[in-house]
């Protein structure tokens, strides 16, 4: 199994950069498809963004395309989610997600382990 802590989080003006970090345990970790989620207050846990275990493939939510780029480093058990050009309505408790399943990477019920969170805020 793996264990998954989040990292990188904090308060940050719309507009800017944020990179959160994903450490994981496990000596199988190259071998998961990994993910962000995130939570915002009152909403459902969302799919934000998704790699496959080598990181060739990945999938992202179309609110967050073209600004944030998900990308990891199997070396060093970690995936990362740089987020650019930060907008208020990504505010948010941002989840990394871990399952050796693949196909429907965008629903939360195909990911076996998650992290405890990081909580993401952006505001002027």
């Amino acid at each position: 199994q793996v264990q998954l802590v989040e990292s990188g989080g904090g308060l940050v003006q719309p507009g800017g950069s944020l990179r959160l970090s994903c450490a994981a345990s496990g000596r199988t970790f190259s071998r998961y498809n990994m993910a962000w989620f995130r939570q915002a207050p009152g909403k459902e846990r969302e799919f934000v963004a998704a790699i496959g275990w080598s990181g060739g493939r990945t999938d992202y939510a179309d609110s967050v395309k073209g600004r944030f780029t998900i990308s990891r480093d199997n070396a060093k058990n970690t995936v990362y989610l740089q987020m650019n050009s930060l907008k208020p309505e990504d505010t948010a408790v941002y989840y990394c997600a871990a399952t050796t399943r693949g196909g429907s990477y965008y629903l939360g019920q195909e990911y076996n382990y998650w992290g405890q969170g990081t909580q993401v805020t952006v505001s002027s």
